[in-house]
């Protein structure tokens, strides 16, 4: 049975994340439908690179689909568009070695999370607003205190599929696009709501409401304040899954453009 490396792209808002729930509608259940429609009765496989949370977007989430057919990958990619909803898009079908597995093959994932700096009419499902001035400045300095091999313990509820808090975060860079300030965080893996909490603090640090001293200590003691300070699902996108030999993505490009109004 041949096995299919799939990209793809989805708009989370109407879904309860990326993996099959029981009695939710979810980006993986929607897919694997797609692909049951075209399979006719044949056994389908469905593995993606990790779960995305209930309302969390993707640029460019990888799986891996096995299922018997004789479909070109371009024929396939095109049929499970026809049969998908709007707001979930495959980007690629590739045709990948039996040992390719998305998630264990995966050496690094990065986010992308949009801050809106003013109130927008066309994006508010794409962007968190935050309504205080942000110093951009001072949300660097809190980045580069939680980059590096840390316990985020303090940035995660308990997950009972995580046996460590411990996460390798290769880099979070801050850039201004207009009025948005866009926020990309890329480690070896996630810990549930680790990248949503981090943005709360960063924001909150760029507010002015916590100091550089507090993220310290959230690192050192276990911490509620980071939970409570969690960004919401809105602005968050898996923007990239990487494997070997991949290049690392350049500039902080928005999904949403907000343009500059003064």
């Amino acid at each position: 049975m041949p096995r299919f490396k799939l990209t793809i792209e989805y708009a989370g808002t109407r879904y309860s994340g990326w993996q099959i729930q029981k009695n939710a509608r979810t980006v993986q259940g929607e897919i694997d439908r797609a692909v049951r429609e075209i399979a006719a009765g044949r056994k389908v496989e469905l593995y993606g690179s990790g779960r995305t949370d209930a309302g969390v977007h993707a640029l460019a989430q990888v799986a891996h689909l096995d299922v018997a057919t004789n479909l070109p990958p371009e024929s396939l990619r095109r049929r499970l568009n026809d049969e998908l909803p709007p707001d979930i898009n495959v980007l690629a079908v590739e045709i990948a070695n039996h040992r390719f597995h998305a998630r264990h093959g995966a050496i690094a994932r990065s986010y992308l999370y949009q801050i809106s700096t003013r109130r927008t009419a066309f994006g508010k499902a794409l962007v968190w607003w935050v309504r205080e001035p942000l110093d951009v400045g001072e949300m660097r300095a809190a980045a580069a205190l939680l980059s590096g091999m840390k316990d985020y313990r303090s940035f995660s509820d308990e997950d009972p599929e995580e046996k460590s808090t411990r996460v390798l975060v290769d880099e979070i860079r801050i850039e201004r696009a207009a009025d948005l300030v866009l926020v990309r965080v890329t480690g070896s893996h996630f810990i549930w709501k680790m990248v949503r909490r981090i943005v709360g603090v960063l924001a909150a640090v760029g507010t002015g409401d916590l100091a550089l001293d507090d993220v310290r200590g959230f690192l050192k003691e276990q911490s509620g304040t980071p939970a409570r300070l969690t960004a919401p699902a809105s602005g968050l996108f898996l923007e990239r899954v990487y494997y070997e030999g991949d290049t690392r993505a350049g500039d902080l490009v928005p999904v949403l453009r907000v343009a500059s109004h003064r």
